[in-house]
């Protein structure tokens, strides 16, 4: 192959990039709109526009890819993960134009592409598997159970069952998910293993017979069913059990004449016995881990068989450990228990990960696989993943020490994300024995762990640092007398003061600076070493720290030893226009809504759900708050809204009454 197209975007074009820039191979991208200005389109030889921005008008219009290639020359197509990638039709289309499809062959694409199709046929081969069970028929011994769709993966799709009052509608949202992100609505039913964890196999195949189980994986911490930490070896897994994985995924290999790179993905329960999951007919998001232990470079390969390399007869022996996390863009809430992952947009002001080796090696100690960078928009049309960081270290203890520093002392400045709750996983003392089960987050509190990592008095010194930092900023930019430090008055009289928020706590800034120094309300023992607009140095108490502290519009970004700490800060004049009508429900992020369950003038209890918002292929509960009627409900189905769009108005009323 002279020229590749990568029918995707993002961190996996990019990562395909690189290796085809290794072996010398031009690559050509796709970009939607919204994408224009991606890192992925402007890495790329070539770029080709597909108009529009939604995946349904983009990405996931597979006559449009194949156009892009023959336009711009590529020979070649590398479908990446999501989108076509496990698309059967579009394999076959790029085979019938004549191009490389580095890719397993259609046929066994189709065949693994339906989970309930393709347990039947693992179940045939030899490999174990759940049996599927039939919603009308299903007692309360056989809860908890798992909706999952046939089509797709990524999490979306599923729903958990642990009530037999609570099926129906779980299959109904199961359903509607499904049909939204992969044109299938198809769902089954499972058993569900409340402590169970999620081992994968990497195999490669080539086309000469040889089959290699590369190395297995473990995923078990996830949300909404989507991995969140991944790592190569798993702590759970013996040297016994890693025979019959590799047994397994080998039987399951062969079964459908795989050829290219897969991952076959197994449960496994506490006794250790494991059971089919699915096969992905694709490159993994989580395939950097195997590198890194390994060596290999999997897409390299996925290049090479697609050209008809033969395998060597044994894979390479994995070598210490690697541990990668999924950095999103979102927020989590907690709300009757629930947990609401809420996907967040804007732009991604600073990305700055410490540490990463500059050249992309499968074996790096720290490595970032990236669609972002510093100034990039991350929108509402695509999965709100930022980028994965990989460490990898001789010990597991070494490789997540260093990566929850790594992310520790990343500048990520512009969007909310969940980087401390990745930090508290990866320090976490059960994590840390190797006790990564699926229940993982239920376990042990999605609260605590998505605690910040800066403590109230650390959050104290750093507001502390960001008004100082902005004094000087404004004396910075004044026009007279800009030496002097703010608020300099030869006669001391009240303080400066400055407002700043955090989630719904308010700090307020009392401060001068006088002949003798800072003096600030309530910082005894607190003293200025020096204040920069970007740099301010205290000494508490005797110990020095530095604070580096960035200001983006109305935001103030701190980051210490102490913990990064993001402040709004407040105007010097509240704008009347921005008060909301009690009882206001507002949209949290930018989405589309998909579903109402009610209409104006009913009566609700808190917690009844109003409607859904679709957001980056996810559907978002929005409940009500309290009792109460809702008086007003602004929005339809189909309606997109933005961040504080007003989504409905629940008043006071009396359950009971009608409306």
């Amino acid at each position: 192959m002279r020229n590749l197209l990568v029918a995707n975007r993002g961190e996996i074009a990019r990562r395909v990039f690189r290796s085809c820039r290794d072996a010398g191979i031009g690559t050509v991208a796709v970009f939607s709109d919204a994408d224009a200005g991606a890192p992925h389109a402007a890495e790329a030889d070539v770029a080709v526009r597909l108009p529009g921005s939604a995946p349904g008008e983009t990405y996931l219009r597979g006559e449009l890819i194949v156009k892009a290639a023959a336009d711009a020359g590529a020979d070649a197509v590398h479908p990446g993960y999501g989108f076509l990638s496990e698309n059967a039709a579009f394999a076959q289309s790029v085979v019938d134009a004549g191009l490389t499809w580095v890719g397993p062959p259609p046929e066994a694409i189709a065949t693994m592409g339906s989970k309930v199709e393709s347990k039947r046929l693992m179940a045939e081969a030899g490999v174990p598997v759940l049996a599927e069970l039939d919603p009308a028929g299903v007692t309360e011994a056989e809860l908890p159970l798992l909706v999952k769709a046939s089509a797709g993966g990524g999490g979306r799709g599923m729903r958990v069952v642990r009530e037999l009052g609570e099926l129906a509608e779980a299959i109904e949202g199961a359903r509607a998910e499904a049909g939204s992100a992969f044109g299938d609505p198809t769902v089954f039913c499972e058993r569900y293993l409340e402590t169970g964890r999620h081992i994968e196999v990497q195999v490669l195949a080539d086309r000469h017979g040889t089959v290699w189980a590369v190395g297995e994986r473990e995923c078990s911490i996830q949300r909404r069913h989507q991995k969140v930490v991944e790592e190569a070896p798993s702590p759970f897994v013996d040297t016994a059990m890693r025979a019959e994985l590799f047994e397994a995924a080998r039987k399951a290999t062969q079964a459908i004449d795989y050829v290219g790179a897969g991952t076959v993905e197994f449960l496994a329960g506490p006794d250790g016995r494991f059971y089919f999951l699915e096969m992905n007919t694709r490159l993994q998001v989580e395939h950097p881990v195997t590198e890194n232990v390994t060596g290999l470079d999997l897409v390299a390969w996925q290049l090479s068989i697609a050209e008809g390399a033969k395998l060597p007869p044994e894979p390479p022996a994995a070598q210490g450990h690697a541990i990668e996390v999924r950095l999103y863009a979102e927020t989590v809430t907690i709300q009757d228990g629930v947990a609401d992952w809420q996907p967040q947009s804007g732009t991604l002001h600073t990305f700055e990960v410490p540490g990463v080796d500059r050249e992309f090696t499968p074996g790096a100690g720290l490595r970032l696989d990236s669609g972002v960078e510093s100034g990039s928009v991350v929108g509402v049309h695509y999965d709100p993943m930022l980028a994965k960081v990989i460490a990898w270290a001789p010990t597991r203890d070494e490789a997540a020490r260093r990566l929850a520093s790594a992310l520790a002392g990343a500048k990520i400045h512009g969007v909310v994300t969940n980087r401390d709750l990745l930090v508290n996983v990866l320090r976490h003392e059960a994590f840390l024995a190797g006790e990564t089960d699926t229940a993982f987050f239920d376990r042990h509190g999605l609260a605590t762990l998505a605690e910040p990592l800066a403590t109230v008095d650390a959050e104290r010194l750093s507001v502390l640092a960001a008004a100082l930092a902005d004094a000087a900023g404004n004396r910075a930019g004044a026009r007279t007398l800009g030496r002097l430090p703010s608020g300099w008055r030869n006669v001391r009289s009240a303080g400066q003061r400055k407002e700043f928020s955090r989630g719904d706590t308010k700090y307020e800034v009392v401060y001068a600076l006088t002949r003798d120094g800072l003096r600030a309300e309530g910082y005894d023992g607190v003293e200025l070493v020096s204040a920069d607009p970007g740099r301010v140095v205290l000494d508490v108490s005797g110990v020095r720290r530095a604070f580096t502290v960035a200001r983006h519009g109305s935001e103030s970004f701190v980051e210490s030893a102490l913990g990064p700490v993001t402040f709004g800060v407040a105007p010097r004049f509240a704008d009347p226009a921005a008060a909301l009508a009690a009882g206001s429900l507002v949209a949290p992020m930018p989405g589309t809504v998909v579903r109402l369950a009610v209409a104006a003038g009913d009566v609700v209890a808190a917690g009844d759900p109003l409607l859904w918002l679709e957001a980056m292929k996810m559907e978002h509960r929005i409940a009500a708050p309290a009792d109460g009627v809702v008086t007003e409900l602004p929005v339809e189905v189909g309606l997109q809204v933005e961040v504080g769009t007003i989504l409905a108005v629940v008043g006071d009323a009396v359950l009971g009454e009608s409306a």
